[in-house]
């Protein structure tokens, strides 16, 4: 991305000077699910993309390795070390990067994990959006944010389908945590003026989701079972229904929400919802099996309280942002199975996985 600045010399020629316009993004959770397609994706549109990740003994990089072999084409990913524990590391990364865009994608993002540990994910997921919204204000307060909400925090539904007026009713410590950072951001937001948006993002899935979440654990084990490597698969509550989209949609929506003249909160989903076990009858039905063959219920994966139904009203962001989702429920579990079976055989035949 440049522009062209001319500038007059002394004889009167005009002679054109390029300055370098290359927008800078900030990215928490960079190594995820959503930060990886998001990586990408402002790569892709000439960003200088940086992302956040915490130091640990072996890497957890995966998801982004093939983005750095982009380089030789102009596209620029620095990745530095940060806790959103620790606001001292967020407030000089900030000072240092000075960002124009920052999406804040990391947490402890798992629902059922956050009833065994409360109080980090209330830490993490609540209060590191508070840490980040304070560096911003203090450090670069012209930049964008944005603060992955999720359609969790409607949890006991107050009506359906729901929309960006639905009151929260949490049903989990994550859920809380979310709750808590959607009202920091829309605080900050009418307290300072900062330009800070909330993306209630309704469930999103890919060959990139986590293998413990329950569609890439379902997915996973469609391919194995086809394989003969497993015989059954454990879940937990089978008629919870969700509103399930496609990932690289959803980073999408982050992205305009970005380019808006003013920040606003908005619903992403696709407007449908399923059942765990209608994702499990469509899976297994990919590869001419029968999911009650193999599926097998463990209390261990039961929440102490249960999100029955959710289901999301994009109208607002198709409205304001021209978003809509590409990819829908059938075409989104076809996807995952087949990208799991081609995983897999690419391990069993030795050959290095990439998705």
């Amino acid at each position: 991305m440049r522009r062209i600045q001319f500038l007059k010399l002394t004889t009167g020629s005009v002679f054109p000077i390029f300055l370098s316009l290359m927008k800078k993004a900030l990215i928490t959770g960079i190594t995820g699910q959503d930060g990886s397609y998001l990586a990408e994706l402002l790569l892709k549109k000439g960003y200088e993309v940086h992302g956040v990740i915490r130091r640990a003994s072996s890497f957890n990089t995966d998801r982004i390795e093939h983005l750095y072999e982009d380089r030789h084409n102009g596209a620029k990913m620095l990745l530095h070390y940060g806790d959103l524990n620790d606001p001292v590391s967020i407030q000089k990364l900030l000072q240092e990067i000075q960002p124009q865009e920052i999406y804040h994608l990391g947490a402890q993002s798992h629902v059922r994990v956050s009833f065994d540990i409360p109080e980090y994910t209330g830490d993490v997921t609540g209060l590191g959006t508070l840490r980040i919204l304070e560096a911003m204000r203090l450090v670069c307060p012209k930049a964008r944010f944005y603060q992955a909400s999720s359609s969790e925090m409607y949890g006991k539904v107050m009506e359906v389908p729901q929309t960006e007026t639905t009151p929260f009713y949490p049903r989990s410590p994550y859920a809380c945590a979310k709750v808590y950072g959607y009202w920091i951001t829309v605080n900050y937001r009418e307290s300072y003026g900062l330009h800070v948006s909330n993306g209630i993002l309704f469930n999103h899935e890919s060959p990139r989701r986590g293998e413990t979440f329950v569609t890439r654990k379902i997915t996973r084990a469609v391919a194995r079972i086809k394989a003969g490597l497993q015989k059954k698969l454990y879940l937990g509550n089978l008629d919870a229904k969700r509103d399930w989209g496609f990932a690289p949609d959803y980073v999408e929506a982050m992205w305009l929400m970005m380019q808006q003249e003013k920040p606003d909160d908005y619903v992403i989903a696709t407007g449908e919802t399923y059942s765990v076990r209608q994702f499990l009858e469509e899976s297994f039905g990919c590869v001419g099996l029968k999911w009650q063959d193999y599926v097998e219920h463990d209390v261990r994966y039961d929440r102490p309280a249960e999100v029955d139904l959710l289901i999301g009203n994009p109208a607002k962001a198709k409205k304001q942002l021209g978003w809509a989702p590409k990819v829908m429920f059938k075409e989104l579990v076809k996807i995952m199975v087949d990208a799991d079976i081609e995983s897999l055989r690419r391990q069993m035949t030795g050959q290095d996985i990439r998705m």
